[in-house]
């Protein structure tokens, strides 16, 4: 018998101050990373899918980005004066 599956990743990459598109208020912005991999016997081998979202906090609007737009805002929101660093990536499993 094989057991198999997925398990997915929730990393939260920066938080950015950004207009809304959804309410067009100027408000922090959650970058996100979701990342899905295929488990064998509930150990995660390898990333079949990778997709990446912002979400904004004043009225919960998600909306998805590609990787190049994500890496775009990462590198634009760490390149500020004064920009504070928030160390590593969380890490948080999602149910799927």
């Amino acid at each position: 018998m094989i057991i198999f599956g997925t398990k997915g990743y929730l990393y939260q990459l920066a938080i950015l101050t950004l207009v809304c598109g959804q309410c067009g208020n100027p408000s922090a912005h959650t970058l996100r990373k979701r990342v899905t991999k295929f488990t064998l016997f509930f150990v995660p081998l390898f990333p079949f899918s990778t997709k990446y979202a912002t979400q904004c906090t004043f009225c919960g609007a998600e909306q998805k980005i590609t990787k190049e737009q994500a890496e775009q805002l990462l590198a634009q929101g760490s390149d500020g004066p004064g920009a504070p660093s928030h160390g590593q990536p969380q890490q948080q499993p999602y149910q799927s």
